[in-house]
């Protein structure tokens, strides 16, 4: 267990990279930088208008992603974003930024470059505002909170300011490197940062378990968007059925999810009705957030009976 400013890290090459991601976020937000990151959709099209090919502006460097000419950054931010191996070389002369920087209320967060293709990438997005926006309502100060799937690390790290001590866990290694970064870049108290498929590497039991865990059955199996199974739920039903058992007695669990609709049926609420009645959970709310997301996700195979997708929360206690 970790306390006062303690963040767990790596070693050698990957603490200095940690470091510079830091000190590069630290000079972002020294040079007033604000980004907020919009759906992959609006920001393919937002890059495909005229004058939108190459970078301005560090805005553009690491918001939208764009390929830069060697000049548009200043020496500092140029070694550092070296000293963190997150240039890419384009081959005509210009350069991308593997990472962007996104900000959140007074946060600034660390994620990976878009467009996020690759299996092992972080997402940020609209989900993760909503998301964070979510848990600012759930009251109270916590001893011990978890992130399942903690992605950037941003809904742990939301209520960080209100919690002894903040778990975030995430299979997928990247997303502990950019973890780490947020929880020092932001200034967390008490995080622990763990790799961990949902619980099982993680001890102990917790008055908060907060998750906002992938929800699509992606056809390119990248962590951050496949929630498993036929529809992409089986996550969120793993995290409702495992999470039931480690809550302290009057502990919360929040889970902000994706929901496949078919034929007016909502089939998350189903399965997670049927896991709820054989858990010790008490005043279980679920509610729909937005009846219809990704809707260009139902003209793949995975979605040919799926009318909608609907964004939803479910919130309940252990007895």
């Amino acid at each position: 267990m970790l306390r006062g400013g303690d963040v767990d890290g790596g070693d050698g090459a990957g603490e200095l990279r940690e470091a510079a991601l830091v000190a590069l976020g630290q000079a972002l937000r020294a040079e007033g930088y604000a980004f907020t990151t919009v759906t992959p959709e609006t920001h393919r099209r937002v890059n495909a208008r005229p004058g939108a090919r190459e970078a301005r502006s560090l805005r553009d460097v690491f918001g939208w992603s764009r390929p830069f000419r060697p000049d548009v950054l200043g020496a500092r931010v140029w070694a550092l974003l070296e000293q963190a191996g997150a240039l890419a070389e384009c081959g005509d002369g210009t350069l991308r930024s593997r990472v962007r920087f996104s900000t959140l209320g007074a946060g600034l967060y660390v994620h990976s470059a878009w467009p996020t293709s690759q299996k092992d990438a972080v997402f940020f997005g609209p989900d993760t505002y909503r998301f964070c926006a979510l848990l600012r309502q759930v009251p109270g100060t916590f001893r011990r909170v978890v992130d399942l799937g903690c992605g950037s690390g941003a809904g742990g790290l939301s209520v960080a300011g209100r919690s002894t001590e903040v778990v975030l866990a995430d299979l997928n290694p990247e997303a502990l490197v950019f973890a780490r970064v947020n929880a020092r870049l932001n200034g967390a108290q008490g995080v622990h940062a763990v790799r961990s498929d949902l619980l099982q590497e993680v001890s102990g039991a917790f008055d908060l378990i907060v998750a906002n865990p992938p929800y699509l059955a992606d056809e390119g199996g990248r962590t951050y968007r496949d929630g498993g199974g036929t529809h992409g739920m089986e996550l969120s039903v793993r995290i409702v059925r495992e999470g039931a058992e480690r809550l302290v007695s009057g502990g919360t669990l929040v889970l902000y999810t994706g929901a496949p609709v078919v034929e007016g049926e909502d089939l998350l609420r189903t399965a997670l009705e049927r896991e709820c009645r054989s858990a010790p959970l008490t005043d279980v709310s679920y509610a729909e957030l937005d009846p219809d997301v990704f809707g260009e996700e139902l003209e793949k195979a995975p979605y040919s009976g799926v009318e909608r997708i609907a964004l939803v929360a479910l919130t309940a206690r252990r007895v």
